[in-house]
């Protein structure tokens, strides 16, 4: 892989990002390196001056290490002797460039990209399952939980942001395309177009599955305007759009779709019993529920339009993750798979066994109640599983060990004191990603909106300890619920990721221990 500087100039003009720009010499200049992280500098790189913690003195390590060309969003004297490429906006300009050096590998794929509040990463890993139904070893994964460039096991690990930088993002599909894949199953985050993270990337299908408030706080969206309008561009950047039409502001929703997308190639979809409120519309989808119990979700998925009778994707369908809420994004899967030319006897196999990592994972402790582990990390997706489990267990003893994160995501403590005083009998607040903040306040700001008459309230600050007290605490018909983690192997603490051996292992060594004692 290479750029030339020639090159990165036109690209920059071309895109109206480029400010000014110091030649130090009149030849032209090929970069066959691409870096943000100074110590990722090997040969002639070109370094990009980004993020708020970028200081100085790593442009003089990338320059030590063989940089010839920096871009930044203003000069730096420590760059002299360099090619400076100043720039209106560092990260846009580094999607653009880096989408370049990689070649384009998003040309080479079939992207399907999934964003709402919840259901992004269940959808992504139901629609990984249906396509390598019908195409085994070809599809990549850009989830949450984990990146899948390749068919071998050590293609595959642990995802450090739902939607990696941009130049991380195009090398990682570079990667995938150089080992055969020909289909991406990405999420997309709404930090992801707040950053510019996908800036100039195309879809072929994009999902708008949900949203509810979340992500707003100071280190994240200012508002939640700012928030659906992130959430947005998803559409906007999409071939062929598919929209949940039971989602809140299905309105700006579908106006967002129809402003770059042909109506015949926006698809809706919803369950049996939902009817829009605008008489405009027509439903291609409908998914009706004929049972969801502790064991397995079945459902029937029925085409209703001509455009959808033509995707072959309609019939019956099971679930081995269950939870009614997840034949929403079941039925997304489907859709997604069915526009990527797989029809339903792919898709039914494909889905049937699908097990996600810290998705609606449980145990059964003798002596004691069972236990789920899930991310459920927001009021939404909290009250989605709180509701399916009362429902599924006949209105049994609730007891809920949750936290939240540090320094982001502000707005769901408020939703979790509602959705715990809405079906909690016992909650134990606990940690979940502090950050920089004492994780002694965030438990105090969560308990101060929960209504103590109807909820028992645990305040524990070791994670560990709040799991074992509420498995401890629980009766054999009980349910015990740990949320927020799912299978996250760490703490953020201080900026640090601290290991942690998952919410489901430590169930599991407290289930060993109590056995044993």
């Amino acid at each position: 892989m290479a750029l030339s500087l020639r090159a990165c100039i036109l690209l920059l003009k071309e895109h109206h990002l480029l400010k000014s720009a110091a030649i130090q010499n009149t030849e032209d200049v090929d970069m066959t390196g691409i870096a943000y992280d100074s110590r990722k500098v090997s040969g002639p790189t070109l370094f990009f001056c980004k993020g708020d913690k970028f200081r100085p003195i790593y442009l003089s390590m990338a320059k030590d290490n063989g940089a010839r060309t920096y871009v930044a969003e203003k000069p730096y004297v420590e760059g002299n002797g360099l090619n400076a490429l100043i720039v209106r906006n560092i990260t846009k300009a580094m999607a653009i460039l880096s989408a370049a050096f990689f070649d384009y590998p998003q040309d080479d794929l079939f992207v399907i990209a999934y964003t709402g509040t919840k259901g992004k990463t269940t959808a992504s890993y139901f629609t990984e399952a249906i396509l390598n139904e019908a195409r085994p070893r070809h599809i990549a994964l850009f989830s949450t939980i984990d990146t899948v460039v390749g068919p071998e096991p050590d293609q595959r690990f642990k995802s450090n942001l739902t939607t990696p930088e941009s130049l991380d993002l195009f090398r990682d599909m570079r990667e995938a395309v150089e080992n055969g894949m020909t289909h991406l199953v990405m999420e997309v985050s709404s930090q992801a177009y707040l950053r510019n993270r996908v800036f100039g990337l195309t879809y072929d299908v994009g999902f708008f599955l949900n949203i509810t408030p979340d992500h707003i706080g100071p280190n994240e969206h200012p508002t939640f305007a700012n928030y659906l309008h992130n959430k947005l561009q998803l559409l906007v950047n999409a071939r062929k759009v598919v929209i949940n039409a039971e989602t809140e502001h299905f309105d700006q929703v579908y106006a967002a779709a129809t402003t770059t997308t042909y109506p015949e190639s926006i698809y809706l979809f919803a369950s049996a019993g939902f009817r829009p409120k605008r008489d405009d519309i027509d439903i291609d989808f409908r998914f009706d529920s004929q049972e969801a119990d502790v064991a397995e979700s079945r459902f029937t998925l029925v085409p209703v339009t001509d455009k959808a009778a033509a995707l072959n994707i309609g019939g019956h369908y099971s679930l081995a993750l269950i939870g009614d809420f997840n034949e929403s994004n079941a039925t997304a899967a489907i859709i997604g798979a069915g526009l990527a030319g797989v029809d339903a006897s792919a898709a039914v196999p494909g889905i049937a066994k699908v097990k996600i990592p810290g998705r609606m994972e449980h145990t059964k402790v003798a002596g004691h109640g069972a236990v789920y582990v899930d991310y459920a990390h927001n009021y939404a997706s909290m009250k989605a599983l709180l509701s399916f489990l009362k429902h599924a267990y006949k209105d049994p003893r609730l007891l809920v060990v949750v936290g939240s994160p540090g320094d982001k995501g502000v707005s769901r403590r408020p939703g979790f004191a509602k959705v715990l005083t809405e079906f909690a009998t016992e909650a134990f607040l606990t940690t979940d990603d502090p950050g920089y903040e004492d994780p002694a306040n965030i438990i105090e700001e969560i308990d101060s909106k929960i209504d103590h008459s109807k909820v028992k309230v645990h305040k524990v600050l070791d994670r560990q300890k709040a799991i074992a007290e509420a498995i401890s605490d629980s009766r054999p018909n009980d349910i015990v619920v740990v949320a927020g983690k799912g299978a996250d192997p760490y703490q953020k603490v201080r900026g640090v990721n601290t290991p942690w051996p998952t919410d489901m292992a430590v169930v599991k060594q407290v289930a060993k221990s109590l056995q044993e004692g």
